[in-house]
Parts: C-alpha cells; structure tokens; sequence
C-alpha cells in the first residue's frame, strides 16, 4: 500500500555506508552482513545514527543492483574495512511510503515510477528507500514502512 506520493526538496546528509554491486538475486544475503559492518564501525567509532537505515541504488538495472547501504550521521564516519563516508545527495524527490513487507517493495516501487510518469516528471537514474519501521520494531511486516524517494531531473 502506497501514501499518496508528494513532490519535495531534500538536504543533503552525511551517511555510513558499505557500496554493493552484487546480482538481484543476492540482495537478501548481502544487506545482513553490511548493515552489520556499519553499525559496528559506528559503534567503535562512538558515533550514534542520525536516521533509519537506507538504501541508496546509483543505477537501476534489472539483473545488477549498484548501491549504497547505510545511516545518516551526525558526525564524520572513518573508514574501516568496506565502511566508507559517502553523502545522499541533495535533490527534488518524489516521495511516498510505502507499508508492507520487504517483498512488495519492487511492486511498490513499479505503482509509484508509473505515478512519476503519469504526472509529468523524469526520474534520475538514481533513487533511494529508507526503512523507517520494519522487523525491528515489529513482526508484524504489514505495519513496516519504508520510505521510497525518487530524485526527479528538471
């Protein structure tokens, strides 16, 4: 289930993050073991997160997924294994939420691009999720939200 999708400027936040470039269907292997490795260089680090977990996808390709897994931070991150400081840009997004479990974000993600296109906009070649509740705060993945931002090219 979508939020009625809205157009708005985001800023710019200073994140953590470990780069993937892996097959689709190696997703769910991988982002385990990477937020593992973020939350622990920032836990020796002392650094507390700044925002829900994200994924930040550079190119949208069907067979490669590209992209950053991270947290915004408020305080520079040193890099530590495959831990790197990166930034999510600055952009006017379409945004909606998306609520549900993790499998319906591609679906969900197909409902909102076409929402993007039937009103008139271009989307980047980049976009990017936060997971604002998920299976930490709940079992119940009906009440997950994720949050789907789509930078638009003007």
């Amino acid at each position: 289930m979508l939020d009625t999708p809205r157009i708005t400027t985001t800023i710019a936040q200073t994140a953590a993050v470990v780069h993937l470039t892996i097959p689709r269907d190696q997703i769910q292997r991988a982002m385990g073991p990477a937020i593992g490795e973020v939350m622990a260089a920032l836990g020796v680090q002392g650094i507390a997160p700044a925002g829900p977990l994200f994924s930040h996808h550079r190119r949208m390709d069907p067979a490669i997924f590209d992209f950053e897994i991270g947290v915004s931070v408020s305080a520079a991150v040193q890099p530590v294994g495959r831990v790197v400081p990166a930034t999510l840009p600055a952009a006017t997004v379409a945004r909606t939420i998306y609520r549900g479990p993790y499998e319906g974000l591609g679906q969900a993600w197909g409902e909102f691009q076409q929402w993007v296109r039937d009103h008139g906009h271009t989307a980047a070649p980049n976009l990017w999720e936060c997971y604002a509740v998920g299976p930490e705060s709940s079992d119940d993945s009906s009440t997950w939200q994720t949050e789907l931002s789509q930078p638009l090219l003007r």
